[in-house]
């Protein structure tokens, strides 16, 4: 079976993946459990993260909402 390729659409690294989607919606789950959910607005080469009109949930629950935040690129999951 083939490998999948930009030209078939597909990406083959998270990092290619994430800059394709910049605009949509996104979850990101930090060690600690917290997730944050907003609109993906850049990604770099470390996996470090900026959102938009973010808002947090601890527990599956909604605590704040943030306008931006950046999350490093070793603290979470996607």
């Amino acid at each position: 079976m083939s490998e999948p390729t930009a030209a078939s659409g597909l990406s083959t690294d998270p990092s290619s993946f994430l800059t394709e989607i910049i605009g949509g919606p996104i979850v990101v789950k930090l060690n600690s459990g917290i997730e944050y959910r907003g609109e993906l607005s850049s990604v770099d080469g470390y996996m470090n993260i900026a959102l938009e009109k973010t808002e947090e949930y601890v527990n599956g629950a909604p605590r704040k909402r943030y306008g931006d935040v950046f999350i490093r690129g070793n603290n979470g999951e996607i």
